[in-house]
């Protein structure tokens, strides 16, 4: 089979290509175009393909989705998974987001233009809880869509699009949403990275409201379990499914668990509400047990060792 994955070298990217390319039938080509707004340092992209660019099977294409010839690359690919994109809640908001509409809107509709003149069997379109917005329970894939945050906005419109070609163009697209993806690798931006690096320097772990705010979270090598279960996966085609965790936890409980971890006392220090940020998330994860026969299996404390060793071994930090 062979497979293009968009935002190769970001922090999910990264390992999707690597557990695609454990199936020996797979030839992947990875593409990223290192942007330079990005939250993710180029110096941590070209890091992160440091197992991927002596693969005898993987291809990678330095390259804009915006400009990239779709009549080079798309020819003879069976299983697109579009997980390029500008991430983070936080920097949306003001100038900046102009990089998310080019990087999550135009070059999205791009690639489903390319994917209408040059037909692929799938298109897995990477998607986020942000676009829920606010919610007390458990949410499944028919709850209404609110996003908080520009960058949630941006995310419904690439979901949006590959409707609209879904319908127009009678285009193959699986929509996958996920929740707080963590482990090694996580972008720098990302809380645990930054608790843990915090917790290295000995400064105090900046918590953004009260800390008893819950998230959904999904260990990086579970999520990408379920990304590419969805290859061989039959009668998924339409459907849009969540990718959710083993265990949910507040942001007091995961300080919690690190404290466990490093065997001491870590400070805190409290600051005001982020912008765009829903208080809870929680998925419903039935339907990716039911069709893609997904089952987390990594708790938090497991998850969080993981990538507290990941960061003790990378030499740019």
């Amino acid at each position: 089979m062979k497979i293009l994955v968009t935002g190769a070298a970001g922090f999910i990217g990264s390992h999707l290509c690597e557990k695609l390319l454990q199936d020996p039938s797979n030839e992947v080509i990875g593409l990223d175009a290192f942007v330079q707004k990005s939250p993710t340092p180029v110096l941590v992209r070209e890091y992160n393909l440091r197992y991927l660019l002596p693969h005898a099977r993987f291809t990678f294409i330095n390259q804009d989705l915006l400009h990239v010839p779709w009549s080079e690359i798309l020819p003879g690919v069976d299983v697109v998974y579009h997980l390029a994109g500008m991430p983070g809640v936080r920097s949306s908001w003001g100038e900046d987001f102009k990089t998310y509409v080019t990087n999550n809107i135009e070059a999205t509709q791009r690639l489903l233009e390319g994917c209408r003149t040059y037909p692929v069997s799938k298109i897995v379109y990477a998607s986020t809880s942000s676009v829920y917005g606010e919610k007390t329970n458990q949410v499944n894939e028919a709850s209404t869509t609110v996003p908080l945050s520009p960058y949630g906005v941006t995310k419904l419109t690439g979901e949006q699009l590959c409707k609209v070609y879904a319908t127009k163009d009678d285009l193959p697209i699986v929509i996958l949403r996920f929740f707080t993806v963590y482990g090694p690798r996580q972008r720098p931006d990302m809380a645990f990275h930054r608790f843990i690096q915090h917790i290295r320097q000995n400064k105090p772990i900046p918590i953004h409201g009260d800390g008893l705010q819950t998230r959904d979270f999904t260990f990086v090598g579970d999520c990408v379990e379920a990304i590419a279960a969805t290859a061989h996966a039959s009668n998924i085609i339409g459907e849009t499914i969540n990718i959710g965790g083993k265990e949910r936890a507040s942001v007091l409980d995961c300080i919690a668990i690190l404290e466990e971890l490093f065997d001491r006392k870590i400070d805190r220090q409290f600051l005001g509400k982020a912008s765009g940020e829903p208080r809870h998330t929680w998925a419903d994860i039935s339907k990716a047990q039911s069709l893609l026969g997904y089952q987390p299996k990594t708790n938090l404390r497991t998850g969080l060792q993981a990538e507290i060793m990941d960061l003790s071994q990378t030499p740019y930090l």
